[in-house]
């Protein structure tokens, strides 16, 4: 089992299984069991996790408990507890609930804008500002993150201009968010794709370039992430077991397995601050929650290398700086 005390995390893995994952399965998770993970999550190292969206419970039963899931994961310190709104009254509760972090999805597809939050681009621009006013006013700490889904394709509208999602990022900036990330909402991304976006966006909006959201739909989750760590991005959008994809995008299944992913970065000696003997065993209670709910990751299944230690972690990151300093 790694040590992570003395590790000052070189990416941010940032889990948003409790939400984006239990939203797009049929069954509801039991509020109980839905703490349970979320402290298994945190024990194993995870120190950002969204938690909820706040959308009426008609249109996302899963959902309904958002409030008192919030409560839970607000007991445990140091936790950012991040939550999904996708309008302003989503927004004042979930600040009313005192959550950390606001995300907010704006779809760079039209037609998948239309099909998820009922609203034209145009328009989610300026949800995006109305929210960012509210939280000016009652919560100024609280961060506002715009999700920019559907960045690499989609599966209603098909294409999705470059331009139109660096136009979009910008217009979310400009509207006052504290950052903009890409999500490959439909798995349709590769990683020369993610390099020149996740490059043009930068470009565009400098430091305020927020998290690669990537999906596995098309088995090349981690090749994309990798990518986008290459152009300098250091937050990373997984969910344990691989659960969830969007309700909304027809066929968009699969979200990074966090295990995979942490796995990938702490075999090349980049630290997440993870415990991965511990992400492993958080499966359980999301089991648990969710019996006969097909979970996924290639690294709980063969298991960890032989000698997978501290050391050998701590040997690796010594190398990965040895060679970024020859580079130099």
């Amino acid at each position: 089992m790694q040590d992570m005390k003395n590790t000052i995390p070189a990416v941010l893995i940032s889990e948003v299984g409790p939400r984006d994952g239990l939203q797009s399965v049929k069954a509801t998770m039991p509020t109980e069991a839905k703490k349970r993970w979320i402290s298994a999550l945190y024990e194993a190292g995870l120190r950002e996790i969204e938690v909820a969206s706040f959308v009426p419970a008609k249109l996302l039963p899963q959902m309904a408990d958002a409030a008192e899931v919030v409560k839970h994961a607000l007991t445990l310190p140091g936790l950012t507890v991040m939550a999904l709104v996708p309008n302003l009254r989503g927004a004042q509760a979930a600040i009313e609930a005192g959550v950390h972090k606001l995300t907010i999805p704006v779809s760079a597809s039209a037609a998948h804008s239309l099909a998820n939050v009922r609203k034209t681009r145009e328009e989610m621009v300026a949800q995006v500002r109305n929210i960012v006013a509210l939280r000016n006013e009652r919560a100024p700490r609280v961060l506002v993150e715009a999700g920019i889904s559907t960045a690499f394709g989609c599966t209603i509208q098909g294409d999705v201009p470059q331009d139109e999602v660096v136009w979009l990022a910008a217009e979310c900036v400009a509207a006052g968010v504290d950052d903009a990330g890409l999500s490959d909402t439909t798995g349709m991304a590769n990683p020369a794709q993610v390099r020149r976006l996740f490059n043009k966006v930068r470009a565009a909006i400098g430091d305020k370039t927020g998290a690669a959201h990537m999906h596995n739909t098309r088995g090349l989750g981690l090749a994309n992430c990798l990518a986008a760590y290459d152009v300098g991005v250091r937050t990373f959008d997984s969910s344990l077991g691989g659960l969830g994809g969007c309700p909304y995008a027809p066929g968009a299944s699969g979200n990074v397995v966090t295990e995979d992913l942490v796995f990938m970065f702490e075999a090349m000696g980049v630290s997440t601050g993870v415990d991965l003997e511990r992400l492993i065993a958080a499966r359980e209670p999301l089991k648990a929650g969710l019996p006969g709910e097909p979970v996924y990751g290639m690294t709980p299944q063969a298991g960890l290398p032989k000698g997978w230690t501290t050391v050998r972690a701590g040997a690796a990151r010594q190398g990965a700086g040895e060679r970024n300093g020859s580079a130099a």
